[in-house]
């Protein structure tokens, strides 16, 4: 029945697309993923790098996911905490989790976002 996960969704509150686009290609380096045009009418943006699939939806009662987040796989974790933080940001760096090297950051709206790598 599963197949595979196809995006997650976050929510963004409204007029934060340049800073999200700022963030999510400018930074971490994925593309944006033109919308269709009826979703578009709506605001936000999508974004996409291999298999990963982000969508930032407009919420006019924004309030940013602290604790729910998504999971992102990465190859050389360290390398992204590196991009992060000497664009500005704060990375959390977290050894609970066996078998791999993880850490925590923000996106510039507020959501939290994992990123990991498995160590064996």
């Amino acid at each position: 029945m599963l197949e595979t996960l196809d995006h997650v969704q976050l929510a963004a509150p409204p007029g934060s697309e340049d800073a999200l686009r700022a963030y999510y290609v400018g930074v971490l380096g994925m593309t944006e993923t033109p919308k269709p045009p009826v979703l578009a009418a709506r605001g936000g943006c999508w974004f996409e790098a291999g298999d990963v699939r982000l969508h930032l939806g407009i919420e006019e009662d924004f309030r940013p996911a602290r604790k729910a987040h998504p999971g992102i796989r990465v190859r050389d974790v360290e390398a992204v905490a590196t991009r992060l933080e000497a664009a500005g940001h704060e990375v959390v760096r977290d050894d609970t989790l066996p078998g791999h090297r993880r850490f925590h950051t923000t996106d510039p709206v507020g959501n939290r976002l994992e990123f990991l790598e498995p160590t064996g």
